[in-house]
C-alpha cells in the first residue's frame, strides 16, 4: 500500500485474461474492470456512470468500450466518454504485470465513485466572449459542458422556459412518481460550480440575427457571441371537441409525470398515441389506474419506428397485464361534466370511460418564435443543419429535437430524430464547432423503451426499411430484429439479447456495411 489514499492489489494471473476478454476484478472490496486489448492491460470503473450497467457485459472493439444497456461509449485509455447518452467519464487505473502476475493501483477514492467528471477550464472576468445556448435540455447541457472541457472562459448562460434544471426525460414516462430532483441530471450547485448561468423560467420570443440579439417574454435581451438553439419539442395537440376539458394532459414535465399518476389512480386512463411515452405510460400504471385503454390509427404499438414485430411483443406484453387496446381507429370527440373529461368517443363509435386522456400522439419543434426570421427550417418548423450543427446564418447553431441533421444511414438525408443520446452528441459537437474546431457529427442513433422491467433496445436508423430479419423467438420475447433497407441493415432491435444492439451499433459506427445475406 502507498500510503491510506492508494492501494496496489494483485487481481489475476496475466495468463488468465485473453485478448479482448472484459472481466470484472475486487480491489481493495470494490469490483473493477479489467480488460486486455492485443496484449495490452487496462483497468477502468466497472460500471457505467449513466445507469450503472455491467461494462463486464459491454463490448469492446479496437480503443472502445460499449455499454450493453444504453450504448454509451468509453476510451479504454483514458476512461474518457467518446458516445452519449452518459455524461461522465469512467476513473482509470494503473495496470502493472510483474512475473506473470496483473496488479492494478487506485486510489481508494475513485474505487468508491466508478465515475469521473472530466476536468474544466474556469470562467475568466476579461474574457467578454457570451454564448447563449436556448433550451434546458441535454443538447444544451452537453454543450454548456462541453464548452468548459474545452477551455472556454467566456461567459455560459442556458436560458429555458422550464423552472428545472436539466433533467432525464426519459424517466418521465418509465417512473412517474419521482420527485423532479430525483430525475435532474446535474444539481444547481454543479452548474454553478462550472460557471453555467442558468436562466429558468425564461423564454424566447424573437431573435435579431443582425445584431445577434435574442428577446425573452418577460421584456428583456441578451447579446451573444454564439448561439445554440436546443429548444426541444412539445407534443402534438390533438384537436377534436372537447380537447380543453381538465385532466387532458400530455406529458412534459415531472409535474405532469406526478398530476398524471394521481389522477389516474383507480381511475379509467385513456391514451391517445401508442408511441413509446403512451406505451410506457400504460406499462407503469397498469398495477395503478382502475382500467386503461389505448387509442391508435395504427395497427400496432410504435409501428412506424419498430414495425408490426416488435410492436406486436409490446401490445401483448400490456395486454396480459389488462390493457385494453383499440387500433385503426382514433378518437373523435371528448365529452365532459362540469369541465371535467368523462368519455372518450371513438370514430369506430366505441365510447370509452375516462376520468383523465393522456395525449401522445407525437411531437412538434418549439421554433415558431423564428417564423418571422431568415433561419432555414423543413416543414415541421425543425432547424436545417449541416454536420457541425451549423444553421445558415452564421454564429448560430441548432441542437437537439429542433434540428433536422444529415443522418448518414439515411445516406445523409435530412432527419429529425427525438432521442436523448442524439441531443448530447448535437450539443458536443455543436460546442466544438462555436469554438470553431471543424468536427463533424459521427453518431449511431441509440434509444430505448422499456415496460415491466424488461427493454427492447435500437440502435441505427430503420426509417424506409423494407424487409426484416428476425433471430430468435418473438413469442418468448428473445430476440434480435434486423431492418433491412437496400439489401443492407440500418437498423437492428433487440429483447433480452445484450450486448447485440451495442454490438450493431459498433459496426455500423465504424462504417461497415452489413449485408441482409450476413444477418441471416
Amino acid at each position: 500500500m502507498d500510503g491510506d489514499d492508494t492501494v496496489t492489489v494483485e487481481v489475476c494471473e496475466e495468463a488468465d485474461v485473453g485478448d479482448g476478454e472484459l472481466r470484472e476484478v475486487m480491489v481493495a472490496g470494490y469490483p473493477v474492470l479489467l480488460l486486455r486489448n492485443k496484449l495490452e492491460f487496462s483497468a477502468l470503473g466497472s460500471k457505467c456512470p449513466h445507469y450503472g450497467a455491467p461494462l463486464s457485459k459491454g463490448v469492446l472493439r479496437r480503443q472502445r468500450l460499449r455499454c450493453p444497456w444504453h450504448g454509451a461509449c468509453f476510451n479504454i485509455k483514458t476512461g474518457d466518454i467518446e458516445e452519449y447518452p452518459s455524461l461522465d467519464c469512467l476513473p482509470c487505473f494503473k495496470v502493472t504485470v510483474e512475473d506473470g502476475k496483473v496488479f492494478v493501483t487506485a486510489k481508494k477514492k475513485d474505487l468508491e465513485s466508478s465515475v469521473r467528471v472530466k476536468h474544466t477550464s474556469k470562467r475568466c472576468l476579461l474574457n467578454w466572449n457570451t454564448m447563449l445556448l436556448l433550451g434546458g435540455g441535454v443538447a444544451a447541457l452537453v454543450c454548456a459542458e462541453t464548452l468548459r472541457q474545452e477551455g472556454f472562459t467566456g461567459r455560459i448562460i442556458m436560458a429555458t422556459k422550464e423552472n428545472h434544471v436539466p433533467f432525464d426525460k426519459s424517466k418521465l414516462s418509465k417512473e412517474m412518481d419521482l420527485k423532479p430532483e430525483d430525475i435532474y441530471l446535474r444539481k444547481p450547485e454543479f452548474l454553478a460550480a462550472q460557471d453555467i448561468e442558468l436562466w429558468t423560467e425564461k423564454e424566447a420570443v424573437s431573435v435579431d440575427f443582425q445584431k445577434q440579439k435574442v428577446y425573452f417574454m418577460d421584456g428583456s435581451f441578451q447579446k451573444y457571441n454564439q448561439l445554440l438553439i436546443a429548444t426541444g419539442s412539445h407534443s402534438s395537440p390533438i384537436k377534436v371537441p372537447g380537447a380543453d376539458l381538465q385532466n387532458v394532459c400530455v406529458l412534459q414535465t415531472p409535474e405532469d409525470s406526478n398530476k398524471i399518476l394521481e389522477l389516474a389512480t383507480g381511475k379509467n386512463l385513456v391514451i391517445i398515441g401508442a408511441s413509446f411515452v403512451g406505451m410506457e405510460i400504460a406499462a407503469f400504471l397498469s398495477d395503478k389506474a382502475g382500467a386503461i385503454s389505448v387509442v391508435e390509427k395504427k395497427e400496432f404499438p410504435f409501428q412506424s419506428a419498430l414495425g408490426p414485430q416488435v410492436g406486436g411483443v409490446a401490445m401483448k406484453m400490456l395486454q396480459n397485464e389488462g390493457v385494453k387496446f383499440y387500433m385503426k381507429t382514433e378518437l373523435c370527440e371528448l365529452k365532459g361534466e362540469d369541465g371535467k373529461v368523462t368519455e372518450a368517443v371513438l370514430a369506430s363509435g366505441e365510447r370509452l370511460p375516462a376520468d383523465v386522456v393522456v395525449v401522445g400522439i407525437g411531437a412538434v419543434p418549439n421554433s415558431a418564435f423564428l417564423k418571422d426570421t431568415s433561419v432555414a427550417r423543413d416543414n415541421s418548423g425543425a432547424i436545417l443543419v449541416d454536420l457541425c450543427m451549423k444553421t445558415n446564418i452564421p454564429n448560430v447553431f441548432a441542437a437537439g429535437d429542433v434540428a433536422s441533421f444529415p443522418v448518414a444511414l439515411l445516406n445523409g438525408d435530412q432527419s429529425s430524430i427525438h432521442h436523448q443520446q442524439v441531443a448530447e452528441a448535437h450539443g458536443h459537437i455543436a460546442a466544438l464547432n462555436m469554438l470553431k474546431k471543424g468536427e463533424e457529427l459521427h453518431t449511431v442513433p441509440f434509444f430505448w423503451t422499456t415496460m415491466f422491467g424488461k427493454s427492447i433496445r435500437y440502435a441505427g436508423c430503420g426509417k424506409g426499411y423494407t424487409d426484416t430479419v428476425v433471430k430468435g423467438s418473438l413469442e418468448q420475447q428473445k430476440f434480435l430484429i434486423f431492418y433491412i433497407r437496400d439489401g443492407f441493415v440500418t437498423a437492428a432491435a433487440s429483447l433480452n439479447c445484450d450486448p447485440m444492439v451495442s454490438l450493431i451499433a459498433e459496426v455500423l459506427y465504424s462504417g461497415r456495411k452489413i449485408s441482409k445475406e450476413e444477418a441471416e
